[in-house]
This record gives C-alpha cells, structure tokens and sequence, in this order.
C-alpha cells in the first residue's frame, strides 16, 4: 500500500506525454508509438524497482541511472515537445531518486528533473526552449507565469514523495515500539515469575535432597534415624507443595491496584496519555482479580491493535456490580467481537453472571466495558 502512495512520479510521467496525444497526429504519432510507449513502460518498471527498495531500505543506484537515461533520450527523441508534456519526466524521475538519497543529493535531483523539462525538450511546444537557445535571449514576459507553475511542480513533486516515505517510516517505527513495549512487559511478566519460583522452591528442595541422602546412608545403620529423616522431607515436601499452591492462588489473584499502576505506566512508557478513575471504595478481591485481567487484556489490546494517542480506564461501584470501562481513540475496523483474549475473559466473566463488551464508542472511539456482579458466583 505504500509503494503505490509514492507513485506520483508515475502519474506525471504518463499524464504529459499522453496529454500530448490529441495535440499530434499521423505520421507526427509514429515517434510516440515507436520510441514513446515502449520507454515510458520500461521508465515504469524502473520507477517500481526504486519505490520498492526505498521502502525494503535497499539501494537501487542501476534503476536510478538507467530511468534517467531512458527520461533524457525520451526528452530528446520526442517532436513538439514541452516542459507540460515530455518534460515532465524529469520531476517524475526525481520523485523516485530523492526516495534514496541524501539531502544534498535530493536538491540536486531536484534541480536536474526540472531542468530535464526547461533545457532539453524540443522547440515547438507551448514552452519550447531547447538545449540550442540556452543563449537566447529569456522568455517572454507572457511567459514567466507558466514557467514559474512547471518549476513548482518539479520542486513540490518529488519532496512531496519524500515527505510521504518519511510518515510512512514514523508510522512504522512507532509500531515497532508499540509491539516492542508488549513485548518486553510479557518479558518482564515471565522473568518476575521464574525468579520467585526459583526462590520458593530452591531451598526447599535442597533440604529434601540432603534429607533424602542422609535418611538413605541411615537405613542400613539406623532405621529410627532413618524414619526421622523421611518425616521430616515428608513434612517439607507438604510445606513446599501448600506454598507453591498459594503462589499460585497469588498470581491468579492479582492486586488491582498495582495492575491499574502498572499498565498506565506501560500505555504512557508508549506514548499514549492516559487516566484513571477509581472508586473510593475496595473492590471485593474476586472481583478485583477479574478486572485486572480484563485491564491486562485492554492494554496488550491498546498496544497491538491500535493507533491510539489516549486511553481513560474508570472502575465504578453502582447497583450491586463493578464496571469497568477502557476507552481510547484508536478504533480501527473493529467489529466488536475481540480477539482469543477477550473471548476467554468474556466466559471467565459470564461464568459469575458478568459481562464483556467491546466496540465503537464515541466517533473514532473503541470502548471496552467490563461489569461483574459484587456478590461474586452465582
């Protein structure tokens, strides 16, 4: 879809020589059929090649050298010509040059497309000035006008075509971030989980070893000893299997509070502005572990999904229920339905006689709506 927003170059180059159709006829159509459209064919094809390495980020120096020795000899070989018609091949080649080049060079592509037009078309045109009357004296008063509206579309055309890579690469690298910030929290998310496992049950599993090892040495030797040893592992492997079974309970009851801090933070760390609302009153913890997923699910939403530059997340206690609702302006062809991570929020929720919806909301806004009922499962 990009490579054919920076087609402009194309547009000229077809629309001045193909304008230049109704103004010749009979044998005057032979130079255009013969030489013309098999030029401005092989012209497009390297202009293609050019868009397509500005965008892959590859060079295209053979593309480029060659469609500006095809724009020349078209520019030449062509009779009547004008800077309107033939001669706009050279702002035409410039659109896709300046794509690979520097700022510097970019001037100077600048300037030699619309030179092309103004010096090498042939006389006879409405502007026909040719490379023989360089030394001839300027134009005609009538017209400078003309000459200044070609000189403006050479310059506006291929910097137009620059401004338009360089939005698309600031669209991109912001998308990048964006997939990069969900990323790392995931990242992080698991980094945190392995790093207190390893603390729970490293200890307690090098005692049950050394236990183990002992208890085997005493059982040939002192069977009570023995006895001793394997209750004592039989009682730590029940303490580490109860705390392993509360971590557990406590990662899948996750703290409100610190989930609404911690997903503002990743949603601003994206450059999104964001606000929050909470109630003055605490959220029953059931109720609170089901609305931070959800709030979990709407950022990793946000961040993947959208072009958002706001988010507002409210929590409300009203008639017996909690209402969550994520709203913000990046709404894109959505059609309600969510992804896998909704779906299966939506059935955790439905399964307490809650609630999950998400859509539009207000124009250009999508808005995820949680309510879950305070009197917990039915």
């Amino acid at each position: 879809m990009t490579v054919l927003s920076l087609t402009l170059g194309l547009v000229l180059a077809w629309v001045g020589p193909l304008g230049s159709l109704s103004e010749v006829g009979g044998e005057s159509r032979l130079p255009l059929l013969a030489i013309g459209v098999p030029g401005l064919v092989i012209f497009s094809v390297l202009y293609m090649r050019i868009l397509e390495a500005a965008v892959a980020g590859t060079p295209a120096r053979r593309e480029i050298a060659a469609s500006a020795v095809i724009a020349v000899l078209l520019v030449l070989t062509q009779d009547g010509g004008a800077p309107w018609t033939w001669g706009l091949l050279g702002p035409a080649w410039a659109s896709g040059a300046v794509l690979l080049a520097g700022r510097p060079a970019a001037v100077a592509a600048t300037a030699a497309g619309a030179a092309v037009g103004l010096l090498l078309v042939s006389p006879g045109g409405d502007l026909g000035f040719g490379i023989a009357d360089v030394f001839m004296p300027p134009y005609e008063d009538s017209t400078l006008p003309a000459v200044g509206a070609y000189l403006g579309v050479a310059a506006a055309a291929p910097w137009a075509n620059r401004l338009q890579l360089w939005f698309w690469r600031v669209v991109r690298s912001a998308e990048e971030g964006k997939e990069a910030q969900a990323r790392l929290a995931v990242t992080e998310e698991r980094l945190r989980f392995s790093r207190d496992l390893h603390d729970l049950v490293g200890h307690s599993l090098s005692a049950i070893a050394v236990k183990s090892e002992v208890a085997a040495k005493l059982s040939g030797v002192d069977a009570a000893r023995a006895a001793g040893e394997m209750d004592e592992v039989r009682v730590l492997a029940r303490q580490t299997l109860k705390e392993i079974r509360a971590a557990v309970r406590g990662y899948r009851t996750v703290d409100l509070a610190a989930e609404l801090r911690a997903m503002t933070a990743v949603l601003e760390a994206g450059g999104i502005r964001c606000t929050l609302e909470t109630p003055r009153d605490q959220v029953p913890e059931g109720v609170a572990t089901l609305l931070a997923w959800v709030v979990r699910e709407g950022t990793t939403n946000v961040l993947r999904h959208s072009s958002a530059t706001w988010c507002r997340i409210a929590i409300t206690l009203r008639e017996g229920s909690a209402v969550l609702e994520m709203a913000n302006d990046g709404v894109s062809g959505v059609d309600g339905r969510g992804g896998t991570g909704l779906v299966g929020l939506s059935e955790r929720v439905a399964a307490i006689g809650g609630t999950v919806t998400a859509g539009p909301g207000g124009p250009g806004e999508f808005r995820l709506r949680a309510t879950v009922p305070l009197e917990g499962e039915r």
